[in-house]
């Protein structure tokens, strides 16, 4: 049977084309370790660690998850704690930075830190290759290719994707509107987006937003991407640093059961309860022209619900604890390790391959 290898594979030097997504609210710092290990990229979260300096939209009791430690001593330690444990395989990883105008003071604090932390150690320089930004404009952040970095940027439409290819990124990576946590506000979702985005930009992409397994890792290659990013599947896993009703969640759950209601910056997908209903019956109430993408600052009530539903997550209250997860949980049946996963989705990618060759095409 043929390997599967792609240009990301190349790009990054790693076995794999996997991306494994950075998801707050956690540091997703032994997911990365796994994924890293497996032979993924894997990603550390910044998200959850900016909560002590965003106190008007924090949504976490930071010390529960992160302890005392400022944000850029968490994230250090996080960079310190990966490389540390992916030493003996050698593996490549990255930090994902959201950018979004209300996040930007966490931002440029985040991004300083990776710089650095590559400065500092040249083992760490070697293997933390990438930075990933997402849910803001790309164009301040085009510096950070001067300091040997590979930069990646989320975008959720072909406009976007012009803009970020304009500001120098290394690779787009294309989010349909059916992933998990934050959305855009228009739903373009992957099978038009994808594709469109690969026709419109020279830069290479990556798709993300329902990709669980190898037949879509196989239907992303087809799409002209050069490799998925996976969210979702990966927090239903072993190692996965979420809480053990999050993955349960996503088991238990249908494809029908998510919902996309007012998040922090913009629109968030997240698993139906409860608690997400009753954010997404404020979010109507509030913002009558929300699905028109109408965006307007997040007021108190909604901010109170997600507080609530956050903390109600680390006490393990499965019906009023605050979720995100894409519309690929009605595709999630099964916990594996990260490794056996990434093995799974590979080999079945490369079998769905070869019998598209030969079933499909006759000479």
């Amino acid at each position: 049977m043929t390997r599967l290898h792609t240009e990301l594979c190349d790009l990054l030097e790693i076995p794999t084309p996997i991306i494994q997504g950075g998801m707050g609210p956690y540091k997703t710092e032994d997911l990365a370790i796994a994924a890293t290990n497996a032979g993924a990229l894997g990603m550390i979260s910044s998200i959850g660690m900016a909560a002590t300096l965003l106190p008007e939209a924090a949504p976490l009791d930071a010390k529960r998850i992160f302890g005392d430690d400022p944000p850029a001593i968490i994230l250090q330690k996080s960079i310190e704690t990966v490389a540390k444990r992916t030493q003996s395989t050698g593996g490549i990883f990255g930090v994902n930075v959201p950018v979004s105008a209300e996040f930007l003071p966490a931002s440029e604090l985040f991004v300083k830190q990776v710089i650095e932390a590559r400065n500092a150690d040249s083992n760490i320089e070697k293997r933390l290759r990438v930075l990933i930004t997402s849910a803001g404009n790309p164009t301040p952040w085009g510096d950070v290719k001067k300091h040997g970095l590979i930069w990646m940027h989320v975008v959720p439409s072909v406009y976007h994707a012009k803009k970020a290819e304009r500001a120098g990124c290394d690779v787009i990576i294309a989010s349909g509107h059916e992933g998990g946590a934050h959305v855009s506000w228009e739903p373009v979702h992957s099978m038009v987006l994808v594709p469109a985005v690969v026709r419109a930009v020279q830069t290479p992409v990556v798709a993300a937003g329902g990709f669980c397994d190898g037949q879509t890792l196989a239907a992303a290659l087809c799409l002209g991407a050069i490799g998925i990013q996976m969210g979702t599947r990966f927090i239903a896993t072993k190692e996965s640093d979420f809480e053990p009703i999050w993955k349960q969640a996503i088991l238990d759950r249908e494809e029908r059961q998510t919902l996309v209601g007012r998040g922090l910056f913009g629109p968030m997908r997240f698993l139906r309860n409860r608690r997400a209903e009753m954010l997404v019956e404020q979010t109507l109430e509030d913002v009558p022209n929300f699905y028109l993408g109408s965006p307007v600052e997040s007021n108190e009530t909604i901010l109170d619900l997600e507080r609530a539903g956050f903390l109600d997550l680390l006490d393990q209250k499965m019906d009023k604890a605050l979720m995100f997860a894409g519309e690929v949980t009605g595709r999630i049946q099964d916990l594996p390790t990260v490794s056996e996963l990434i093995t799974s989705v590979i080999s079945e990618a490369e079998s769905v391959l070869n019998e598209l060759s030969t079933k499909f095409l006759k000479s």
